[in-house]
């Protein structure tokens, strides 16, 4: 039963291939030099890839707009290097999950273009369609300020076809049973090659109804997942489902399922946007209330963790003053914000300096759940704005202070993005090699993190409870799980603090710094008294470091 849930305690690495290594030389990432890196990621310690889409495609939307299910782009080399790769992967232990992109397709897919002909073509009845004009032609846009419509009219089929995201990416009727088995042949062909399982793309929109004009009678079919959920555990028993879904903490069971029969794993945007208003402001209220709010899941899921990812830094779950509060600190001019509700910048640029950095992912990895990394933070890369949206934060990976950042050995001209080579954050400031040969490097003290996080599964798979320290700052978590026992306490304010805390031990108990070589023995009623320093952070093992797996106190 551990080795199914083996997503409990796995540190998940999220990149792009066409931004992480070119080995062919033509500017963009591919499967070669991906394979060539994973002796790098096996080093960082960790578990998992999530990959970016590198099917074939148009790439007007980073690669989300898929033309062919069933391929590798050729950019990115064959698929005979695709399978190369995930043989070396799963041999060195390392999983590989992959985006699932149903929600929409190319409109250079042949389904659609075949849909284009008309009411008796054979896709037609794939996509979402409506003859006249409804009324809700420019509602529920994911792009605001950039998207116009998300009903565009198709001038070949004289009709209106449905599009959440951008025009080119014409919305799947998953409401039709052939659409279903279709992505499930997906799914199976994927699984057959080896993945772990998939990143689902959009996933409320993938089960939401869709009819035109009727904004108010859509409905999030469940029961999909459900369908979804069943034929993957039959084809593969421990791959997972890690979904995207921004929902409300009252909607989340619902997608997690009462016994948790729908998603395995689903992204907490909730906890991430409240983090964010802690690191700008230092109040840590909100941020307990909102983990407080996503408790009580099913035992068997499991909520990621992630602090940025490809995406904008999206703050539409906090109310307009408290977002205003982390534009103002992290993203104050226009340029660093975008679709009126997010900040198109890397985690390094907007902390500013290594203890905030520290901090952040010292608390992400703390969080009780599955932590996800953005390729290149482990290095505090940067961003840059001049490119188009949320390319800002996909510029290729640092390896070296040589051309292109040991990225590619293309001219300039060819690279798919530019390199940063101004700044602060240029590739001959922060890159791999350097801070290889750094004992006190960004790299080295993520590579001993990752494994402190692995070293303590109560944090994927235990219960836990905040601890209250009597102070507005700081974030006490106390885990507990087969009778060993973890207490996490961060502090979010710029200044030092000494706090007592009781966790239910006698005078004479320890604590032991999972950190430093030191420990704390409990004092009257059992109190311990500890000083965190400013953007301070302890893991601590409750009494000794080796326990068993019986509880030792009752």
């Amino acid at each position: 039963m551990i080795e199914e849930r083996w997503y409990k305690n796995a540190i998940i690495y999220s990149l792009d291939l066409e931004t992480f290594m070119d080995a062919d030389q033509n500017g963009v990432g591919d499967f070669k030099g991906l394979t060539r890196r994973l002796e790098y990621l096996h080093s960082l310690g960790v578990d998992v890839i999530w990959l970016a889409p590198f099917q074939p495609t148009p790439n007007k939307d980073n690669g989300y707009d898929i033309k062919d299910y069933y391929g590798v782009d050729h950019r990115h080399g064959s698929s005979g290097d695709f399978a190369e790769f995930m043989h070396l992967a799963n041999g060195m232990g390392i999983k590989v999950i992959i985006d699932l992109v149903v929600n929409h397709t190319s409109d250079q897919h042949p389904w659609f273009q075949n849909a284009r002909q008309g009411e008796d073509a054979r896709y037609y009845d794939w996509y979402v369609w409506s003859k006249k004009k409804p009324s809700d032609w420019n509602e529920g846009m994911v792009f605001p300020g950039v998207q116009e419509e998300t009903w565009t009219k198709d001038k070949k089929a004289g009709a209106y076809y449905f599009h959440r995201f951008y025009d080119h990416q014409p919305d799947l009727n998953t409401g039709n049973p052939e659409v279903r088995e279709e992505i499930q042949r997906i799914m199976n062909y994927w699984i057959s090659l080896g993945v772990a399982g998939f990143r689902v793309d959009a996933l409320p929109f993938i089960l939401e109804t869709q009819e035109p004009g009727k904004k108010k009678g859509r409905k999030i079919r469940f029961e999909y997942l459900e369908e979804m959920r069943r034929f993957l555990t039959w084809r593969k028993g421990d791959a997972v489902l890690l979904g995207e879904a921004n929902v409300q903490p009252k909607d989340s069971k619902k997608y997690f399922g009462e016994k948790g029969e729908g998603i395995h794993l689903m992204f907490n945007f909730y906890v991430n946007q409240h983090l964010f208003y802690a690191l700008a402001t230092e109040e840590v209220k909100p941020l307990k209330k909102s983990l407080e709010a996503t408790k009580g899941i099913f035992p068997t899921s499991q909520w990621a963790h992630f602090l940025r990812n490809h995406d904008e830094l999206d703050l539409g779950r906090l109310t307009e003053k408290q977002r205003q509060k982390v534009f103002d600190r992290f993203g104050p001019t226009k340029n660093m914000q975008l679709y009126d509700r997010g900040i198109r910048r890397r985690l390094a640029p907007m902390l500013g300096n290594r203890a905030h950095i520290e901090l952040a992912y010292s608390v992400m990895f703390a969080l009780p759940g599955t932590p996800v990394m953005r390729y290149g933070d482990e290095i505090g890369m940067g961003d840059n704005l001049k490119l188009k949206e949320r390319q800002a934060v996909r510029t290729p990976m640092q390896w070296t202070d040589d051309q292109n950042a040991g990225f590619s050995g293309a001219e300039a001209k060819e690279l798919i993005h530019p390199i940063i080579d101004k700044g602060p954050f240029n590739y001959e400031k922060v890159n791999v090699e350097a801070q290889r040969r750094e004992p006190d490097s960004l790299l080295n003290w993520m590579t001993a993190m990752i494994r402190l996080r692995k070293e303590c599964p109560e944090i994927g798979n235990g219960d836990w409870e905040i601890i209250d320290v009597d102070n507005p700052h700081i974030l006490a978590i106390h885990y507990n799980w087969l009778g060993q026992e973890l207490l996490t306490i961060h502090n979010f304010a710029d200044k030092p603090f000494e706090i007592e805390i009781g966790i239910g031990q006698k005078k004479g108990d320890k604590l032991i710094d999972l950190q430093e070589i030191k420990e704390s023995v409990a004092g009257k009623k059992g109190v311990h008294k500890l000083l965190l320093g400013a953007y301070g952070y302890r893991w601590l093992r409750v009494g000794d470091l080796s326990p068993s797996l019986e509880s030792k106190r009752s």
